[in-house]
């Protein structure tokens, strides 16, 4: 793995945390207990800062960045984000996922218990509302979420997400 000093800025890790060989982090970075950060992952904090909760999954090959001296990147608890996904100078609260191949542009709001789909694209400025599922290119809300929804997929995949990370442990 490549953890980066950069500009006096020195990555720091909760307890309890998974990084694999080749993940990247850089710079201003903080992340709470019980994260994971898989295989091609970077999560570059060197233009801005990148706060983490507690449960967050960063899966393989997906992207946390931020824009210079504008948009940081904020990162609730249990949240997960999808494999290849891109999440970018935005804020997440608790309890999201990200779905594989999303993109959360600058300065959008993910409010907590929500889903972005597969594929979406979450253009800049974009307010999703707390309990909803967007989807699309724009992404737009499809639906609001069941609490099966939140338990069968956004927690499931957060605790699978953490019980992985002890395999490699």
């Amino acid at each position: 793995m490549i953890i980066k000093e950069l500009n006096g800025h020195t990555p720091k890790f909760g307890r309890d945390c998974f990084l694999a060989e080749n993940a990247v982090i850089i710079g201003d970075v903080v992340m709470g207990d019980q994260c994971s950060i898989w295989y091609n992952a970077v999560v570059r904090g060197d233009v801005h800062f990148i706060r983490m909760g507690n449960k967050v999954n960063i899966q393989d090959g997906a992207v946390v960045h931020c824009t210079y001296q504008k948009s940081p990147t904020t990162i609730g608890n249990n949240v997960s984000v999808g494999h290849n996904a891109i999440v970018h100078g935005c804020t997440i609260y608790d309890n999201v996922l990200v779905g594989m191949g999303a993109i959360v542009m600058d300065d959008c709001v993910v409010e907590s218990n929500s889903i972005i789909a597969a594929g979406a694209v979450v253009t800049e400025g974009t307010r999703v509302e707390a309990g909803t599922i967007y989807a699309g290119v724009p992404a737009k809300k499809v639906k609001d979420i069941s609490q099966e929804l939140i338990s069968g997929e956004i927690e499931r995949i957060a605790n699978n997400y953490t019980k992985y990370a002890g395999w490699y442990k």
